[in-house]
């Protein structure tokens, strides 16, 4: 839509208000809402300002000042207002320079989108997420210089089984055993269906809904492809759906990747390909049905897997899933159909349109925009140097012996390991100004300062149990 025709959809659809979204540093949506006697066209221009020092990760106070510029193509409805608001999500702009600012992650996105039309590779980069969830019926955690403790609990939870009731009718899922029940072991089916429903609404086409393996909630809704910034919009708004949704039927969703132990962790397995004038171009004839462009990005992830993560896999959580030897994707492999590989050639169809690589390891605490971005970049590299994956593996990598794992390279084993390895190696996502220097510095010191080494102080309360009668 352009900005006359947004105005026009606002009063068609009786918008009172309009709600300016953009995701901060981290990976969170922010927002603020003014009456619609405040919306013009000329927000398109002018934007409206607010104070960028209150967004983690942002401007000092003596900067604050920042500009966000609404994207007339991203114009919806918000379902859940009880007031009709329109929903606009915004590009941060720097008013000082009259750049958009470097630290804004869609900013980011945007320039991989562009970084990719100017090497002549190709035109187009999708992107199919899946995103994994855990739907709880309640969630409680605190933490002081004495004590720590959480708890999550869901009424579907195998721990749940002995619990009184009134009746406890049992069909819960054992850990592990999730995948696919039909109801009444499977509790969520109505529940995902009316988030189907909502996402629908706003222009997400949906897939496919189901459970996920783990016991306690799990669940995966599978969202159809998109470009990059557009896939990244739809994650948002994913995460937003779902969230309130579940609120308003009183349940809680989290997409932390390990918050249960002992039963699978939550991914965020990505789909992408890259296009050129309606064309894909990972499709050919060699392994798995790929072309030899294709080879080459994998050899890019591979390349920089380790660094990746720490934006594919950016908190000290995601961490508690990568673990060697378990469910999660570690060995920086590919194969066809082979799920024990962290590069999945899926082999559903021989239609060349639907040829694409699945990146296993991601999980979906990520900043969408940014690991997009950065797996784009890293494919980007692979093709533009030519680096050679090497020979697919296809045998159950779960259990090769240390000898045969010895030359496979794996995922870093925290999230300071990750930093680290982006430190070392990030020229490839300075190119073409896609990532700066400043983002680069900036989000490694964020991550070690607030995440980091709060936890890596912290003890917690399995050290108890091993520990406190030495």
């Amino acid at each position: 839509m352009t900005p006359k025709q947004v105005v026009e959809f606002a009063k068609e659809n009786g918008a009172l208000m309009v709600d300016y979204k953009f995701m901060d540093f981290v990976g969170i949506w922010q927002h603020f809402t003014t009456p619609i006697s405040e919306f013009g066209e000329d927000i398109f221009e002018e934007g409206l300002g607010f104070d960028g020092s209150s967004i983690r990760g942002w401007q000092p106070i003596h900067a604050s000042d920042m500009i966000i510029l609404p994207d007339p193509a991203t114009a919806k409805m918000d379902p859940f207002t009880a007031i009709p608001t329109l929903s606009l999500i915004c590009n941060i702009f720097d008013p000082i320079t009259k750049e958009d600012y470097s630290r804004d992650p869609r900013n980011i996105a945007r320039k991989a989108e562009a970084y990719l039309k100017s090497t002549g590779i190709g035109d187009t980069a999708f992107f199919g997420p899946e995103a994994e969830f855990f739907i709880f019926d309640d969630v409680r955690f605190d933490m002081s210089a004495n004590q720590s403790f959480y708890v999550v609990d869901s009424t579907e939870g195998i721990w749940n089984s002995g619990r009184e009731e009134f009746p406890n009718l049992g069909y819960k899922p054992r850990h592990k055993e999730g995948y696919f029940p039909v109801s009444p072991t499977d509790s969520l089916n109505d529940l995902r269906n009316e988030m189907v429903m909502e996402m629908q609404k706003v222009g997400i086409r949906v897939e496919a809904q189901h459970h996920e393996v783990a016991t306690g909630g799990q669940a995966e809704i599978d969202m159809r492809f998109d470009s990059l910034v557009a896939m990244a919009d739809k994650l948002q708004w994913f995460k937003y759906i779902i969230k309130n949704v579940a609120v308003r039927n009183g349940k809680t969703v989290t997409f932390m990747p390990k918050p249960l132990y002992g039963d699978n962790g939550s991914g965020m397995h990505c789909h992408q390909s890259i296009w050129k004038d309606g064309t894909n171009l990972f499709a050919g004839d060699k392994y798995g049905g790929l072309s030899q462009l294709a080879l080459w990005y994998i050899g890019g992830i591979i390349k920089h897997a380790k660094a990746l993560c720490a934006f594919t896999n950016p908190t000290t959580n995601s961490y508690k899933r990568l673990v060697p030897g378990f469910e999660a994707p570690v060995n920086m492999a590919y194969s066809s159909r082979n799920r024990s590989a962290s590069l999945r050639i899926p082999m559903f169809s021989t239609n060349p349109k639907a040829k694409r690589i699945e990146y296993r390891t991601p999980d979906p605490s990520c900043n969408g925009y940014l690991a997009f971005a950065a797996m784009l970049m890293a494919g980007l590299d692979g093709i533009e140097n030519k680096i050679d994956p090497g020979q697919p593996l296809d045998k159950d990598i779960y259990g090769l012996s240390p000898e045969e794992l010895k030359d496979i390279p794996s995922a870093p084993g925290s999230l300071e390991e990750a930093l680290n390895c982006l430190k070392e190696d990030h020229e490839f996502l300075l190119k073409g100004d896609v990532f700066t220097p400043d983002v680069i510095e900036k989000w490694i010191e964020y991550k070690t300062e607030a995440e980091v080494n709060p936890v890596r102080m912290r003890p917690v309360p399995i050290e108890f149990a091993l520990y406190f009668d030495i």
